[in-house]
């Protein structure tokens, strides 16, 4: 009978089995504390996993093995499901099963254990085994003991399988609850990596976008921790805070799934409308041309004006792809759009339609005031489609956090001109890791890739205007002046 003492130990070591939180911590105190209160020599830990018993933890005192304590696997193979086996046997029937000496047992096949001790000079004697099994009666593995009081080998007594049973079923629902929610969160990071997927498949500019911001958002909080070990700053990014940031960072994109693709793909001013201004052009000339022999207008005059097309064409290709538009140009393109042609018939032909010329007005970029509008309605997408999604408390910052990506310090971000005090260190995070992306990416159909050098020199000229925080850039910017973590990013 358990005295004080012993009855005292048991609910601190099922205490402490069931608050672990380390899987590979809790299944070594598991096999350690069961081979303490069993006053044992050895013992082994199988994992059920695809129908097979997978050694998980071997542990042997008078021989100094300890294998798997650490989460390193152990190299051997696993143990079919099959009658003869005893930890087998005790998987597939759920039955305890104590052999007071393997040797003198005919119940069970030994020559494992037997050509084991004739190799390494062991005598294996007692084994007591248990099936691990949770709250509802799913198979977890088995834990096996041998060699009770070590080289006297006695028998496991009935205490000892009442105490094994009742530390192996608490220990197994503790595993039973980590490997479930395990698979939760391997199931969240499925879903949000699809969801990634789709968004960046959808669009050949869109392709490494995702992923790049989410790689450059965890260096960034791995950065920071380095920083934090060193007393350089009070932020600290724990396991969950990380998590989320590289959740949210995967979804930061999803409202572009609503965004039409002549906008996503939009790589020049006028993109798809080119090649019918072109066709225009030659009507235009071959209109003029026409005029000429008709006597509507003279030689001179047809020759200057096939010039004008000619040049206003070759303008407009140019500035089709151009970064940027000074007025100079901006002037030009309003020259052109003033000029039609006018049929016999009072049809009129414009040099430039009105949508064309709103698209070659454009001072920076490809996209026109409506167009950036739509563009930029993703992160109200984003925080649409993510507020329909169940996150529990572990995953409660992830939309917001995705949400506000476009936000900038100052209140002149979007969609809700937050402003420094009212965004949090991960969406600040986000904002500056998806900027530097945008700057140095390769895939983007509107601009050539920048040189590290000069998207941080534009990220600070960002922080001259109160968008981005500073010691953000700078910590990014330190984080990828080592050449292995650049690497990693691709």
């Amino acid at each position: 009978m358990l005295g004080v003492a012993e009855l005292r130990e048991m609910l601190n070591i099922g205490i402490e089995l069931t608050t672990e939180k380390n899987q590979n911590l809790l299944l070594k105190k598991m096999v350690t504390s069961a081979m303490d209160i069993a006053e044992c020599d050895a013992g082994t830990l199988y994992l059920y996993v695809d129908d097979k018993l997978q050694f998980k933890i071997m542990r042997t005192i008078s021989l100094g093995i300890s294998q798997g304590e650490d989460g390193e696997k152990i190299d051997l193979p696993p143990v079919p499901l099959k009658e003869g086996n005893v930890c087998a046997y005790t998987a597939i029937h759920r039955e305890l099963v104590n052999i007071p000496d393997v040797y003198t047992s005919d119940r069970f096949d030994f020559s494992g254990p037997k050509n084991y001790d004739k190799i390494t000079g062991y005598r294996t004697g007692s084994m007591l085994v248990i099936p691990l099994e949770d709250s509802e009666n799913v198979l977890v593995g088995v834990l096996q003991l041998i060699n009770k009081h070590g080289s006297k080998m006695d028998p496991f007594t009935e205490e000892d399988e009442f105490l094994i049973r009742s530390l192996g079923s608490m220990a197994a629902i503790s595993l039973s609850e980590k490997i479930y929610l395990t698979e939760v969160k391997e199931q969240m990071h499925s879903f949000v990596q699809a969801f990634a997927t789709a968004v960046d498949e959808r669009t050949p500019y869109n392709g490494s976008h995702t992923r790049k911001v989410t790689q450059y958002s965890v260096i960034l909080a791995d950065y920071i921790n380095k920083l934090h070990e060193k007393g350089e700053t009070e932020d600290y990014f724990n396991e969950n805070r990380r998590e989320q940031l590289e959740l949210a960072a995967t979804l930061h994109d999803i409202g572009k799934m609503i965004v039409p693709l002549s906008v996503m793909n939009k790589a020049t001013r006028l993109d798809d409308d080119l090649p019918k201004l072109i066709a225009r052009y030659e009507l235009l000339s071959v209109c003029y041309e026409r005029d000429m022999y008709k006597g509507r207008i003279t030689k001179e005059e047809n020759e200057e004006i096939q010039k004008y097309i000619q040049e206003s064409l070759d303008f407009i290709k140019e500035i089709d792809s151009a970064g940027f538009m000074p007025d100079e140009k901006l002037e030009r393109v309003a020259d052109i759009a003033e000029h039609k042609y006018v049929k016999e018939d009072g049809t009129v032909i414009p040099f430039l339609e009105d949508n064309e010329k709103e698209c070659l007005m454009i001072r920076k970029g490809t996209l026109t005031d409506e167009e950036r509008k739509t563009m930029e309605s993703h992160v109200v997408m984003t925080k649409k489609i993510l507020d329909q999604v169940h996150f529990n408390k572990r995953y409660c910052n992830v939309a917001k956090f995705a949400a506000e990506h476009h936000e900038k310090l100052n209140g002149k971000g979007y969609p809700n001109g937050l402003t420094a005090d009212e965004l949090c260190l991960e969406s600040r995070m986000l904002a500056v890791c998806d900027v530097y992306d945008a700057l140095t990416s390769s895939d983007r159909p509107y601009k050539k890739p920048m040189p590290k050098e000069k998207a941080f020199a534009i990220l600070y000229d960002m922080v001259k205007y109160n968008e981005l925080e500073e010691r953000l850039v700078k910590y990014l910017e330190e984080a990828l002046s080592d050449p292995e973590v650049e690497a990693s990013v691709k």
